[in-house]
């Protein structure tokens, strides 16, 4: 085995990444190649010129994801490999997450046009950091070495920073973007020092050698076991597990609504792309050091994010805590360690990023580029004004809220996740019960939301929303799919089980058996 990737198998391995990366690069020259003239637009320089521009290169950059899309698309039918070294995979659980990322990417940037038509409140450097956020979010799907994952981490989460606070005449944008930078700061400094102690542990940072160190080493030592610990916390940030979810609700508040969006869908399937990496590819053979960690944090995310999304009539902060709350599901998934636990996960973010992308792409459109997050009100007696409107927001939330049949296929989502955890070698019984509990309380939220929109008078001065062509068909898409696939999700069954099993040169994550025998339920 050679020590290090030759250049051409790591160019085809990276082909994806290349072509965002270039697409970034060329949309940075496009935004700066002719500035906007001074004079009338000098104390908003979004407008006019510079309006048109974003709107203009974020149809480029959609375009370039649809692109890296089908290479992605031919890589994975091709049984591409990931490079010789092991250091990026080349399995279907790399290529099923990365169609993922670059759908919700694509989507993201459908809503950043609209807004931008209605507030102008984007520079054309917006597609840019898009971009080189989502060649962060593809690297980190097939990260198999620590370096690697660390620099997919900060390249994703740096443009993130800057995108939360992008709309400079946003005093709540300006006050998300700093505390978010802040926050994840700190956060990068534990998943650091994490994997500098994993190094110093192991003497490796790739995930093969991790795994075979403590495969062979029957007693681990405490560097090893603090490195793991700091690099859960890291992570936890990442994905917005209680209790490291602080930064949540006021983030998602903060940002504008397609960044939102996009940090909502897409930033989490990357991050938990990581999160089964490390868990499964890494440390399976230290699932008794990591389960009951894993156990505790999944509880306490579903039921701080379910209970904390009553109070709110905020309906961003909602999301923000249904998101906190659909980690917590998702990290459900990932407590098998096990086939049935990836597959589900592949199930759940996809169904995940078209109930969310659907929500949003409402919301924007009721907002109508007002500088503030929608609240009850707004939504009140939407089904009076616009009715198909109401009706498609309605199907996401219930989607959200795993609601059979109208809700779609957030049902079945749900149900996988069950499925893993109960017939995994050591049942989680407990777990599923709380999953089941918590997502029964959800409804207390999501309901609060349709019973205004359709039982709530429509307050008197509130603005008809107004549509536009590029939301419009984001709903139409978004809703037709989880509608489809609540009834007849076998296409979607199959593409998470091509993920698992096959479909690359490397097969998916599958736990060895001593991952299995490891599990205790606490």
């Amino acid at each position: 085995m050679n020590a290090f990737a030759s250049p051409g198998v790591l160019l085809r391995a990276l082909a994806p990444e290349l072509l965002l990366a270039a697409s970034a690069m060329l949309l940075l020259l496009a935004a700066v190649w002719r500035p906007i003239t001074a004079g009338a637009h000098q104390r908003d320089p979004h407008a006019a010129e510079g309006g048109e521009r974003t709107a203009v290169l974020a149809r480029f950059a959609a375009v370039a994801c649809l692109l890296a899309a089908l290479v992605v698309g031919v890589a994975w039918a091709d049984g591409a490999p990931g490079t010789d070294d092991l250091r990026i995979a080349g399995d279907g659980m790399r290529w099923a997450l990365a169609l993922v990322v670059l759908l919700g990417t694509a989507l993201a940037l459908t809503l950043i046009e609209a807004e931008q038509e209605r507030s102008r409140s984007f520079g054309p450097e917006v597609p840019a950091l898009v971009l080189l956020a989502a060649t962060g979010m593809l690297i980190l799907t097939g990260a198999r070495d620590l370096i690697i994952a660390f620099l997919g981490v900060e390249l994703m989460s740096l443009a993130v920073y800057v995108l939360a606070g992008v709309n400079r005449r946003s005093r709540r944008g300006a006050e998300a973007a700093i505390k978010y930078f802040l926050l994840g700061a700190v956060s990068s400094g534990f998943l650091l020092y994490g994997m500098a102690l994993l190094f110093g542990a192991t003497g490796s940072t790739r995930f093969t050698d991790i795994a075979q160190w403590a495969a062979a080493t029957p007693a681990l030592s405490p560097l090893f076991v603090v490195g793991l610990a700091l690099l859960l916390v890291g992570l936890a940030f990442k994905v917005a597990a209680a209790p490291f979810h602080l930064w949540t609700p006021d983030v998602y508040e903060g940002a504008p609504l397609p960044i939102t969006a996009f940090m909502s869908a897409t930033v989490k399937t990357a991050a938990f792309a990581l999160f089964a990496r490390v868990l499964v590819d890494a440390l399976p053979t230290a699932a008794g050091r990591w389960h009951v960690a894993l156990w505790w944090l999944a509880a306490l995310t579903m039921i701080v994010g379910n209970v904390t999304a009553l109070a709110q009539r905020n309906v961003v902060r909602m999301l923000a805590y249904s998101s906190i709350a659909h980690a917590g599901y998702l990290l459900v998934a990932l407590v098998p360690g096990s086939d049935a636990g990836s597959r589900a996960l592949v199930f759940y973010l996809v169904a995940y990023t078209l109930a969310t992308m659907g929500a949003f792409a409402a919301l924007v459109t009721v907002n109508d580029g007002r500088d503030s997050a929608p609240s009850l009100d707004d939504v009140a007696g939407l089904w009076i004004v616009r009715p198909w409107l109401a009706s498609a927001l309605a199907v996401c939330l219930l989607s959200l809220m795993g609601m059979p049949l109208v809700g779609g296929v957030g049902f079945f989502a749900k149900w996988y996740v069950l499925q893993a955890v109960l017939q995994a070698p050591a049942p989680q019984t407990i777990l599923s019960v709380l999953l089941v509990l918590t997502s029964a309380v959800s409804a207390g939220y999501y309901l609060v939301v349709i019973g205004a929109m359709f039982m709530r008078p429509r307050p008197e001065g509130r603005p008809v929303p107004s549509m536009h062509a590029g939301p419009r068909a984001l709903l139409i898409a978004a809703v037709g799919t989880l509608l489809v696939l609540g009834v007849y999700p076998t296409p979607l069954s199959r593409f998470a089980d091509l993920a698992v099993r096959g479909g690359g040169a490397d097969v998916g994550p599958a736990a060895p058996a001593r991952l299995q025998t490891a599990h205790r339920t606490p």
